[in-house]
């Protein structure tokens, strides 16, 4: 078990026979928040390792954010080659609902990759503690397009480092995922005047591309597109170092997480002159909304307005970056840092 995490429970469920990890990174700030991945791994450790990164990236999307909540994560580890609905969907979810009201409160559940917000529902079956249920469960729904908007606000700021204006009007940008966050990010752009490049691994993506005017690329090549910023909204380890000598961008912003396939690629993005905003920061908007309107009790409109906020933090990281000789994650790992210090000791 990591030594910074203050919990981690690892069960199997009772009705569904899979293992369950809630990994807990830290409830300094106040209770912790975190998704439910409900995945494939080829051994359920590396489901484990997944939940600890993803707790700890929690933590600091939080912090940064200004919320006053540490990070935590859920992960059901499904074997490979299994669908989605192994044994029984409700038992899967009943298992995790368990588990998290194991915690008695000091830990809320929300989707990811796997789950939706009619499986938060589900989960709510056995649990208070759960979040983005469906507006007609008395939840704040989906939260992939405040995720969206909220990697928007991170791209404003980079076109206005990198170029001098935050607009997107005839900038290239490639995309890489159509899921629920890339396609919604999809669209803004392309309202916003954007030429996209896109990419995903499901086929039918093409009539999103085709509807966008977008040119499709293989998955396999739209990391290497020719794009002034390349946005990864797909699964993380992308950026290699062995992929980063062959980007054709001058920036990589998105909201897919755990981009670094290891901690030494942000030096070589920074070394190769590719600015790159850490992935809990442009991701956060989903995070932002969701927890403000549900566990803070905030107004919409105050909800949207910390998730537009996320254009000034990046804003922040990027000067501090470049005024201190930096990466880009250097810098927003201190910032985190002194907005959790600050939160904690408030």
């Amino acid at each position: 078990m990591s030594q910074e995490h203050e919990e981690v429970i690892i069960r199997t469920g009772a009705r569904s026979g899979l293992p369950v990890i809630v990994a807990v990174h830290s409830t300094r700030p106040g209770p912790a928040a975190g998704g439910c991945r409900l995945w494939r791994y080829d051994d359920w450790r590396d489901g484990l390792e997944d939940a600890l990164r993803l707790s700890a990236a929690m933590t600091r999307k939080c912090a940064i954010a200004g919320l006053p909540n540490g990070g935590g994560k859920t992960v059901v580890a499904l074997p490979p080659g299994a669908a989605g609905d192994t044994a029984s969907r409700t038992d899967v979810l009943h298992d995790v609902g368990d588990a998290v009201e194991a915690l008695g409160g000091r830990y809320a559940i929300g989707p990811d990759v796997g789950t939706s917000p009619a499986d938060m529902v589900t989960i709510g079956e056995r649990t208070a503690h759960v979040c983005c249920r469906p507006p007609s469960h008395g939840g704040s729904g989906d939260s992939s397009p405040h995720t969206a908007d909220g990697v928007v606000a991170a791209l404003r700021a980079v076109c206005a480092h990198r170029f001098g204006s935050p607009s997107f009007a005839g900038r290239r940008v490639a995309i890489s995922g159509l899921g629920s966050v890339g396609g919604h990010l999809a669209r803004r752009l392309a309202g916003a005047g954007a030429r996209l490049s896109v990419s995903d691994i499901d086929p039918a993506k093409k009539n999103l591309a085709a509807e966008l005017g977008a040119d499709w690329a293989a998955p396999g090549q739209i990391l290497t597109a020719e794009a002034d910023i390349l946005v990864p909204a797909a699964l993380g380890g992308v950026l290699t170092r062995d992929l980063v000598p062959a980007l054709r961008c001058q920036a990589v912003v998105g909201p897919a997480n755990n981009q670094l396939a290891s901690p030494d690629v942000a030096g070589l993005l920074r070394d190769n002159g590719i600015t790159w905003v850490p992935d809990y920061v442009a991701s956060a908007g989903g995070v932002i909304h969701a927890l403000s309107r549900e566990l803070h009790g905030e107004t919409a409109s105050a909800a949207e307005a910390r998730v537009t906020a996320i254009e000034g933090t990046v804003a922040e990281i990027l000067g501090a970056a470049d005024r201190d000789g930096m990466t880009c994650e250097d810098a927003a790992e201190a910032l985190a840092a002194r907005r959790l210090l600050a939160a904690t000791e408030g």
